[in-house]
């Protein structure tokens, strides 16, 4: 059906260009700038805690609506207690008109909630299978996978052998990853939490290529390290704390080697443009806002 419907499109076309005057030059311009968005690179771009009574969720929603493409969250969706009350007063005024394209991972505030129910009946199937917190996804050539550091994380653990065989399954060139609660992090609120080791080092042996956290209210960004943190131009995994999507910032501590840039001030997300064999990463600040960072890296 979508053969057809395309050949009668383009029956349509030729036959409006064989009877109006002056309409090639148009119907090539309307056609170039369709095709342009067709092929356009994917772009993947969220944040981490978000949703509150404060104004800075409002401000990372506003971003969203001018940035096409699927949007991430790294857990703490809905504060204090991710209950449904809270998704619907916080998140669904401000994220939640974005709920349609977003593919959300779960926070330890997600989970005040017994069995993180406020969340998992707020996302639906968009939050992947029923309760079970991680799953992955397609886009373009690369492979996405979203996964819960509020469980288990072990090795042998269901989520960590799920994942091993998730990565070996998979056939794109480029991965990356989102979770709530990050294993490299310069933050004085929360320590790095050395329990997601097992997922970093899956995604490693697989040559994956971004680690997306939240937990500590700010961004920072590290170069490519293996999963001790030592530096690996080679095959070294980028890690972002992305935890700037609208609750009150937190500040740094004791800075960790390979952390290359950092801001503690401002709300906003962080976009990926996921292209064939590489990827851009850039963090969109607030309006009225001015920190900057952005860069671009090769796929391994």
């Amino acid at each position: 059906m979508a053969i057809a419907a395309a050949a009668a499109s383009t029956a349509a076309v030729a036959a409006l260009l064989s009877t109006a005057p002056g309409a090639t030059a148009a119907a090539n311009k309307s056609t170039s700038t369709r095709t342009a968005a067709l092929a356009a690179d994917p772009v993947l771009v969220g944040a981490g805690d978000i949703a509150t009574s404060g104004s800075g969720d409002t401000a990372t929603a506003n971003l969203l609506d001018g940035i096409p493409g699927t949007v991430f969250t790294a857990g703490d969706n809905a504060y204090p207690d991710g209950t449904a009350s809270n998704f619907t007063s916080y998140y669904g005024p401000t994220w939640g008109r974005h709920k349609a394209r977003t593919s959300p991972s779960p926070g330890n505030h997600d989970y005040h909630t017994s069995g993180a129910t406020g969340y998992f009946n707020y996302f639906g199937a968009n939050a992947g299978p029923s309760g079970r917190g991680y799953y992955s996804y397609d886009l373009g050539t690369w492979h996405v996978v979203s996964l819960d550091s509020e469980i288990s994380m072990s090795v042998g653990s269901a989520q960590e052998q799920w994942l091993r065989s998730d990565l070996a399954a998979s056939t794109k060139p480029c991965t990356i990853a989102y979770w709530h609660q990050p294993r490299f992090t310069s933050g004085a609120n929360h320590a790095p939490n050395t329990s997601t080791g097992p997922l970093v080092q899956a995604l490693y042996d697989n040559n994956a290529e971004v680690i997306a956290t939240g937990h500590n209210h700010q961004y920072e960004r590290f170069a490519p390290m293996n999963p001790s943190g030592q530096l690996d131009n080679a095959r070294g995994i980028r890690h972002f704390v992305a935890g700037m999507g609208g609750a009150s910032h937190y500040s740094f501590g004791t800075i960790l080697p390979n952390s290359q840039a950092r801001n503690s001030d401002t709300y906003g997300v962080l976009k990926f443009t996921l292209h064939a064999n590489s990827y851009d990463w850039q963090f969109v600040p607030e309006a009225g806002k001015t920190y900057s960072d952005s860069g671009t890296t090769t796929c391994h």
